[in-house]
């Protein structure tokens, strides 16, 4: 480590409010869902280390020793960002997590509900968002990804891999395709949806998440169309 990087270590450690056990805690979040999967804690190495190796490491108030979150199960947690809030008495860590982050095999460690009277399933914003969905079956999607259950159709999609994928992608965009050509609408809803769903699977399996997919179409409206089109030509495209 350089001179200046040992010196950012230390600025950082010192915006830290680290408790009386020299921890602070760590809320692991997917950086593609936004599933909150894990909370534990760090300390002064771990966190140099975390922002030094770009993966994970912890303090394990169990073992009491530093861990890398991963390091035997493979399961491991690549960073995208990581913050401190308002007080610095708390991290954000926004990973790309390989398989489950739970020791249980869980996609997150968040999985046992409490029945809470009065509570609101939703709130009005969430209602009138109509895509909201969409950010629901990304979330399925990578739970799936994460925990590979047995018998699940999206299971199945990632053990075949990249190509079964795409050819499900393309069999779903052509019957769309064929169902808009005979306008049948029934059709051409259902398999939309189809072809959305694969579409999601495919971005969950290259990592892309769907937020950088709507922040293009938000960069790119109201651009006008000969910009798009002049991109498209400069890239090799028709």
């Amino acid at each position: 480590m350089t001179e200046q990087q040992q010196l950012d270590a230390q600025s950082l450690s010192k915006q830290i409010k680290w408790s009386e056990d020299g921890l602070v805690p760590a809320i692991v979040q997917d950086a593609q869902s936004k599933e909150v999967l894990m909370l534990a804690y760090m300390n002064e190495e771990s966190l140099k280390l975390s922002v030094e190796s770009g993966t994970t490491w912890f303090w394990s108030r169990s073992r009491n020793e530093l861990w890398n979150k991963g390091a035997t199960s493979g399961h491991t947690q690549q960073i995208r960002s990581m913050s401190y809030d308002c007080d610095g008495d708390t991290l954000l860590v926004k990973v790309n997590q390989a398989g489950p982050a739970c020791h249980t095999g869980s996609y997150s460690c968040f999985f046992n509900p409490i029945d809470v009277q009065g509570a609101v399933a939703s709130t009005a914003s969430e209602e009138a968002d109509r895509f909201s969905i969409l950010g629901d079956i990304e979330g399925v999607i990578a739970q799936r990804y994460a925990e590979r259950p047995e018998g699940a159709y999206t299971t199945y999609l990632f053990e075949k891999g990249l190509d079964k994928i795409l050819k499900k992608v393309g069999e779903e965009a052509t019957e769309a395709i064929i169902a808009a050509k005979n306008g049948d609408n029934d059709e051409l809803r259902s398999e939309s949806s189809d072809l959305i769903f694969h579409l999601l699977v495919l971005l969950r399996e290259r990592g892309l998440p769907l937020d950088d997919v709507m922040s293009e179409l938000k960069d790119r409206h109201g651009k006008p169309a000969s910009n798009n089109a002049m991109r498209r030509e400069q890239a090799g495209g028709k």
